[in-house]
Protein backbone atom coordinates (compact mmCIF):
# COMPACT_ATOMS: atom_id res chain seq x y z
CA UNK A 1 0.00 0.00 0.00
CA UNK A 2 1.55 3.47 -0.84
CA UNK A 3 1.43 6.51 0.95
CA UNK A 4 -1.05 8.06 -0.69
CA UNK A 5 -3.27 5.10 -0.51
CA UNK A 6 -2.55 4.91 3.35
CA UNK A 7 -3.51 8.71 3.93
CA UNK A 8 -6.28 9.16 1.11
CA UNK A 9 -5.35 11.48 -1.13
CA UNK A 10 -6.87 12.18 -4.07
CA UNK A 11 -7.58 15.16 -6.13
CA UNK A 12 -10.55 15.27 -4.44
CA UNK A 13 -9.66 15.72 -1.08
CA UNK A 14 -6.90 18.43 -2.26
CA UNK A 15 -10.18 20.60 -3.64
CA UNK A 16 -11.91 19.73 -0.45
CA UNK A 17 -9.13 21.36 1.16
CA UNK A 18 -7.11 18.55 2.76
CA UNK A 19 -3.18 18.19 3.12
CA UNK A 20 -1.90 15.19 1.97
CA UNK A 21 1.43 14.11 3.22
CA UNK A 22 4.99 14.31 1.69
CA UNK A 23 8.10 12.63 2.32
CA UNK A 24 10.50 14.62 4.02
CA UNK A 25 13.09 13.91 1.47
CA UNK A 26 10.63 15.12 -0.95
CA UNK A 27 9.83 18.10 0.92
CA UNK A 28 13.47 18.58 1.57
CA UNK A 29 14.74 18.64 -2.30
CA UNK A 30 12.12 20.68 -3.00
CA UNK A 31 12.28 23.69 -0.81
CA UNK A 32 15.50 22.90 1.45
CA UNK A 33 16.87 26.86 0.20
CA UNK A 34 14.24 27.90 3.07
CA UNK A 35 15.05 26.25 5.83
CA UNK A 36 17.33 27.51 8.76
CA UNK A 37 20.50 26.44 9.54
CA UNK A 38 20.16 23.14 11.19
CA UNK A 39 16.54 23.17 10.75
CA UNK A 40 15.09 19.80 10.42
CA UNK A 41 11.80 19.05 8.72
CA UNK A 42 9.58 16.53 10.79
CA UNK A 43 6.51 16.06 8.62
CA UNK A 44 5.04 17.76 5.53
CA UNK A 45 1.72 18.15 2.78
CA UNK A 46 0.96 19.49 0.12
CA UNK A 47 -2.16 20.97 -1.08
CA UNK A 48 -2.68 20.87 -5.08
CA UNK A 49 0.02 23.34 -4.95
CA UNK A 50 0.66 24.84 -1.87
CA UNK A 51 2.82 23.30 0.91
CA UNK A 52 3.35 23.20 4.71
CA UNK A 53 6.36 21.71 6.31
CA UNK A 54 6.34 21.09 10.19
CA UNK A 55 9.98 21.45 11.35
CA UNK A 56 12.05 21.62 14.31
CA UNK A 57 11.85 25.22 14.47
CA UNK A 58 8.54 26.23 12.42
CA UNK A 59 5.74 25.64 10.43
CA UNK A 60 6.31 26.65 6.67
CA UNK A 61 3.41 27.49 4.38
CA UNK A 62 4.51 27.86 0.39
CA UNK A 63 1.05 29.41 -1.31
CA UNK A 64 2.17 29.27 -4.63
CA UNK A 65 0.37 31.97 -6.88
CA UNK A 66 -1.26 32.64 -10.46
CA UNK A 67 -1.82 30.61 -13.21
CA UNK A 68 1.34 28.79 -13.49
CA UNK A 69 2.73 29.07 -9.84
CA UNK A 70 5.65 30.55 -10.48
CA UNK A 71 4.96 33.41 -7.66
CA UNK A 72 4.99 32.33 -4.42
CA UNK A 73 4.48 33.59 -1.09
CA UNK A 74 6.15 32.02 1.86
CA UNK A 75 5.23 32.08 5.79
CA UNK A 76 6.29 30.93 8.91
CA UNK A 77 5.13 30.42 12.50
CA UNK A 78 7.60 29.92 15.20
CA UNK A 79 7.23 26.93 16.92
CA UNK A 80 7.81 29.03 20.13
CA UNK A 81 5.48 31.40 19.47
CA UNK A 82 2.56 28.36 19.85
CA UNK A 83 0.50 28.71 22.79
CA UNK A 84 -2.67 26.83 22.45
CA UNK A 85 -3.54 23.80 19.73
CA UNK A 86 -6.86 22.03 19.77
CA UNK A 87 -7.74 18.70 17.34
CA UNK A 88 -11.21 18.12 15.44
CA UNK A 89 -10.75 14.02 14.36
CA UNK A 90 -13.35 12.96 11.42
CA UNK A 91 -16.36 11.77 11.78
CA UNK A 92 -18.98 10.09 10.01
CA UNK A 93 -19.55 11.01 6.08
CA UNK A 94 -17.49 13.92 4.83
CA UNK A 95 -16.26 15.22 7.95
CA UNK A 96 -12.39 15.57 7.49
CA UNK A 97 -10.07 16.03 10.82
CA UNK A 98 -8.37 19.38 11.65
CA UNK A 99 -5.85 20.84 13.83
CA UNK A 100 -6.09 24.35 15.50
CA UNK A 101 -2.89 26.22 16.36
CA UNK A 102 -3.36 29.53 18.11
CA UNK A 103 -0.16 31.68 18.33
CA UNK A 104 1.54 34.66 19.07
CA UNK A 105 1.87 37.09 15.93
CA UNK A 106 2.97 39.85 17.55
CA UNK A 107 6.90 40.13 18.65
CA UNK A 108 6.39 40.24 22.32
CA UNK A 109 5.02 37.36 24.41
CA UNK A 110 4.21 39.55 27.47
CA UNK A 111 0.80 40.67 27.77
CA UNK A 112 2.09 44.34 28.64
CA UNK A 113 3.14 44.59 25.52
CA UNK A 114 0.10 44.25 23.55
CA UNK A 115 0.33 40.51 22.82
CA UNK A 116 -1.60 39.65 19.21
CA UNK A 117 -2.49 35.97 18.68
CA UNK A 118 -4.04 34.65 15.64
CA UNK A 119 -4.97 30.94 14.82
CA UNK A 120 -4.36 29.09 12.00
CA UNK A 121 -6.31 26.06 10.93
CA UNK A 122 -5.18 22.55 9.00
CA UNK A 123 -7.18 20.17 7.43
CA UNK A 124 -6.25 17.14 6.86
CA UNK A 125 -8.28 13.54 4.87
CA UNK A 126 -10.12 11.71 6.63
CA UNK A 127 -7.76 8.37 6.72
CA UNK A 128 -5.06 10.81 8.39
CA UNK A 129 -4.49 10.00 11.73
CA UNK A 130 -3.44 13.29 13.43
CA UNK A 131 -2.17 12.13 17.08
CA UNK A 132 1.16 12.50 16.53
CA UNK A 133 1.17 16.14 15.03
CA UNK A 134 -1.16 17.28 17.24
CA UNK A 135 0.96 15.62 20.39
CA UNK A 136 3.98 17.10 18.79
CA UNK A 137 2.49 20.91 18.82
CA UNK A 138 0.55 20.66 22.15
CA UNK A 139 3.84 19.58 23.64
CA UNK A 140 5.29 22.81 22.05
CA UNK A 141 2.43 24.82 23.24
CA UNK A 142 2.48 23.38 26.63
CA UNK A 143 6.07 24.17 26.89
CA UNK A 144 5.80 27.38 25.66
CA UNK A 145 2.88 28.02 27.89
CA UNK A 146 5.34 27.33 31.25
CA UNK A 147 7.88 29.65 30.07
CA UNK A 148 5.68 32.52 29.10
CA UNK A 149 3.79 32.11 32.74
CA UNK A 150 7.23 31.47 34.79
Amino acid sequence: MGIMDKIGGTVMQGLAGNLNEMTPEALLQQYGAYLMEGERIWIGFKLIRDVVIFTDKRIIEFDKQGATGQKMRVDSINLSSIIHVSAETAGFGVDDSEINVHYIASPYFKANTGVSVVEKKFEFPKKYNIQSLYRYLQEIAYKNHEAINS
